[in-house]
């Protein structure tokens, strides 16, 4: 039975988001298509009528993911110039977020694999990790716009490395420790 076009646009971008939330959850290679497809209540068959391969999806569901914390990041950095750092560093670098990767921003769940994918998945990569860094440079302190782009890419790095460093630590107190030394080091970045 064939599907319509709505239903067959509709079933592509379940499968999206099922494998951006599968891939953060549980990497790359902990997850097969079969997993993807089940998750949306599809068969493993109609997998290929959406995508060209495992790796197609894996570009495809990494870009979706790695835009996924932009709209929050958009709406604390629209609040008052002088505490939306603040406001950004205690959201994502919060019990929460660390314990629903998931959920989560898709750097700090995949960085490490995302550095290994084809080039068209590290093309939609880099576009969204230069729209997190457009994000924060006008929050950042310096004299000039290079300078806050610099400050911006410091920034950015200590929410992630905070965060998969807190992930990874078996240590719940080294955890909060690790998440409480990056929101130290973002405010003090601001001085």
């Amino acid at each position: 039975m064939r599907v319509s076009r709505e239903k067959f646009a509709e079933n592509r971008e379940r499968i999206l988001d099922a494998a951006a939330q599968l891939f953060r959850q549980k990497g790359y290679d902990g997850v097969g298509v079969a997993d993807i497809m089940k998750a949306v209540g599809l068969t493993h068959g109609g997998f290929y009528g959406h995508f060209a391969s495992k790796d197609d999806l894996i570009a495809q569901a990494t870009c979706r993911a790695s835009a996924g914390v932009l709209p929050s990041m958009q709406a604390l950095a629209r609040g008052l110039p002088d505490t939306a750092l603040d406001a950004i560093a205690d959201t994502y670098l919060s019990a929460s977020h660390r314990d629903h990767p998931e959920a989560g921003c898709a750097f700090a769940a995949l960085g490490s694999d995302m550095a290994r994918q084809n080039d068209a998945g590290r093309a939609g990569v880099t576009a969204a990790l230069r729209r997190q860094l457009d994000l924060l440079a006008p929050l950042m302190p310096g004299a000039s716009a290079e300078e806050r782009d610099r400050a911006a890419m410091a920034a950015f790095a200590t929410l992630v490395g905070a965060l998969m460093l807190a992930r990874v630590s078996d240590d719940a107190k080294l955890s909060d420790e690790l998440l409480e030394a990056g929101r130290a080091a973002l405010a003090r970045s601001k001085a």
